[in-house]
């Protein structure tokens, strides 16, 4: 690696397959609208915008050794993401991600990560065999982790003495993937980002609101955690003390990555020294500039 990175995104890197319309939807709709393709994940989603913070990160993922994964490695290094550190299979394809979005919301969506699930522990080599770290040099950096790894996988990070100097980050892949997380609250590891619904998942219970669902993942375990409620007041919990925030109130024009965005900004903003308070209304402000449509 020419560069050194400051932050690992391990988790999904895919190409987003997007149908927005404007026109509120319900089943059967059949409407006009744009369609696009991008590269997507909840690795590369954060690892995009951390580097549009001016961070440098590196992904560990699984790609195949096929067109669409070639393209994505190129994208990657378009952008100033590290990707030596990817695994590229030669008998997986390249995964993918397809949603249809209105005016009224994610309309439905379909995530076909079996390539990186299939890759497993594969993935985390470089943080073994010297690339990154090695079992004499622990690495002890960011790392930002998503939910699409399996629950067996996820488990191993959350209790791997190896990874005990990491600062993790980790969030669902989507609420449907939300209880993979519980490994994290029963270690009392990493800070946990997720959503109101994600945390009654994770709580086998429903909130009304984000500072209540905090204080319950604090309860549980969590060592830290991020809860966001939408347009609703969002909540950072830590060490049993609890903030909350508004986010600014826009128009929605779009939904997949909202959460990666915001992620990436409180990461971020804690990168450059932020306080709780500060990181916290960074990320509502770069999350709500994100789904208005604007560039981040």
């Amino acid at each position: 690696m020419n560069k050194q990175p400051d932050i690992l995104c391990i988790g999904s890197v895919l190409w987003d397959v997007i149908g927005r319309s404007s026109r509120a939807m319900r089943q059967g709709s059949d409407v006009p609208g744009r369609i696009t393709r991008l590269p997507g994940g909840v690795a590369m989603n954060i690892a995009m915008t951390l580097a549009r913070f001016g961070m440098t990160p590196a992904l560990l993922t699984a790609l195949g050794r096929d067109a669409e994964g070639d393209e994505l490695m190129a994208a990657c290094a378009a952008r100033g993401i590290i990707t030596d550190t990817i695994y590229r299979s030669e008998d997986l394809p390249t995964d993918s991600y397809m949603a249809v979005e209105g005016a009224n919301g994610l309309i439905a969506a379909i995530a076909d990560a079996h390539s990186l699930e299939a890759a497993g522990a594969k993935i985390l080599r470089p943080l073994s065999d010297g690339t990154l770290a090695d079992p004499d040099h622990l690495f002890g950096g960011l790392i930002a982790l998503d939910g699409n790894l399996t629950v067996e996988l996820l488990s191993e990070i959350a209790n791997d003495p190896s990874l005990i100097k990491a600062d993790l980050r980790v969030a669902p892949a989507s609420p449907g993937k939300a209880e993979r997380l519980l490994p994290f609250l029963h270690a009392g590891r990493g800070t946990l980002y997720v959503n109101l619904e994600e945390a009654g998942l994770l709580c086998q219970t429903t909130f009304t609101s984000s500072n209540d669902a905090a204080a319950a993942l604090l309860a549980k375990g969590a060592a830290r955690v991020l809860v966001t409620d939408g347009g609703s007041d969002a909540s950072e919990g830590t060490d049993g003390e609890i903030i909350s925030q508004t986010p600014p109130q826009v128009l929605v024009t779009r939904i997949t990555g909202a959460g990666d965005t915001f992620m990436a900004a409180h990461i971020a903003a804690e990168s450059r020294g932020a306080d709780r308070k500060t990181a916290l209304n960074d990320a509502l402000k770069s999350a709500a500039t994100y789904v208005s449509g604007e560039p981040v």
